[in-house]
Order: structure tokens, then C-alpha cells, then sequence
């Protein structure tokens, strides 16, 4: 990462993340930015917030937006990210205010995606290491993103990886063994909520 956060830091994000959708869920209204803010926290970078259903015992997603680049100041993109997980992601119907207490906050801060180089398109499932590294695949118009924690989580290995975040380009399984599809990958500092409202931690991938 360029910067590394304390768990103090870490449970601010999360605990700002599911302030600001109980925030809109009341309102309607974009929770401000809060003042004095860790000045790091007010630097630009790429966020993501996911919100995850833990009403059965199991996860499952409920929502996940953010920003991938570092356009926007952290807090201000995290707010944002929040939001629209919650509200805007095409996926799902928006969360209510009573699911509020059956989920939980997660928030991956990230590092500006880096173009993986290589001479020979199957070279890219060596450059990427599960476990440490999110993905973007970029073909035309064609885009898609997966966090580092995805791969992890369905136990797929760099190809499987691969061929998913293609897939989640709307673009073939097997796009990214085409010239003129550009990979590139990046890392994240994660913190979660075990549980709803519950203790925050860093989320360690490998």
C-alpha cells in the first residue's frame, strides 16, 4: 500500500460506512464528511464498501460499489461507495432500514491499479498472486473489477481469477488470452464487522 492504517483507523471507515446508509436510509440526505479526520483520511483513494447479508449464518453479498481509482478523497468516496452499495447496486433491491442489523460492513481501501506488462497474454496468471491482488480486465468498452478477497473466498486459483473478473466485464472466460486485453492488478487494506454493529477487524487474506 503507499499507506499503511491502524485498526483505530480501520474501524473508523467501517463504522462511517454504515453511518452514512443509516444516514440515507432516515434522510435520503449524503452524510457530510466528519472534521478532523485523520489527514490521511482526507488524501485521495481508490475505496470499495461491501455489504454482506449474515441473516442465515452464511455471507452473502447484498451490495458492492466503490471507486477504484484514487479520484476522490477517502472519506468522501467511502461515503459515496457506501451509499450506493447499499441503494445502487443493479443487482439487488435496496436495503431496507430493518435488514440494517442482520449485515455486515466491509471496506477495502485501495492501491491505484498497476498495467500488468507482459509479452505473451498467458504470462498474466504468473504475475498475480492470489490472496494479495484485486484485478481490473479492460477490453474496448469492456470493464470489470474484482477485489483481492474474491478469489479467496471461492477458492479459485490466478486463472480461475482471471476468467471470473472477465466474465464480470460482461466479456468470454477466456478474454483475457486475447491480445488487446489489458489486466492490470492492485492491493487493499480490508476491515470488517464480524458481526452486525459488532467488533471491527483486519481482514487478512494470506
Amino acid at each position: 500500500m503507499s499507506f499503511e492504517l491502524t485498526d483505530e483507523e480501520g474501524e473508523f471507515l467501517v463504522k462511517l460506512a454504515r453511518e452514512a446508509v443509516e444516514h440515507y436510509l432516515r434522510s435520503k440526505r449524503i452524510l457530510k464528511v466528519p472534521n478532523g479526520a485523520p489527514k490521511k483520511l482526507t488524501e485521495p483513494s481508490g475505496v470499495f464498501v461491501t455489504i454482506n447479508n449474515v441473516e442465515r449464518g452464511v455471507k452473502e453479498l447484498r451490495g458492492c460499489i466503490g471507486h477504484p481509482y484514487p479520484t476522490e478523497p477517502l472519506l468522501k468516496a467511502l461515503i459515496d461507495s457506501a451509499v450506493s452499495s447499499a441503494v445502487r447496486d443493479p443487482r439487488f433491491r435496496p436495503l431496507s432500514l430493518k435488514e440494517l442489523g442482520h449485515v455486515v460492513f466491509e471496506v477495502s481501501v485501495l492501491t491505484p491499479p498497476e498495467l500488468i506488462e507482459v509479452e505473451k497474454p498467458v504470462e498474466y496468471a504468473s504475475k498475480i498472486k492470489v490472496g494479495r491482488d484485486g484485478l481490473v480486465v479492460e477490453r474496448g468498452y469492456y470493464k470489470g473489477l474484482l477485489l483481492p478477497q474474491v478469489p479467496v473466498e471461492w477458492g479459485w486459483d490466478a486463472e480461475e481469477f482471471l476468467g471470473h473478473c472477465c466474465l464480470k466485464a460482461g466479456l468470454p472466460f477466456d478474454a483475457w488470452l486475447l491480445r488487446g486485453t489489458r489486466v492490470y492488478k492492485f492491493q487493499a487494506i480490508i476491515f470488517e464487522e464480524k458481526e452486525p454493529l459488532g467488533k471491527v477487524e483486519r481482514k487478512e487474506l494470506s
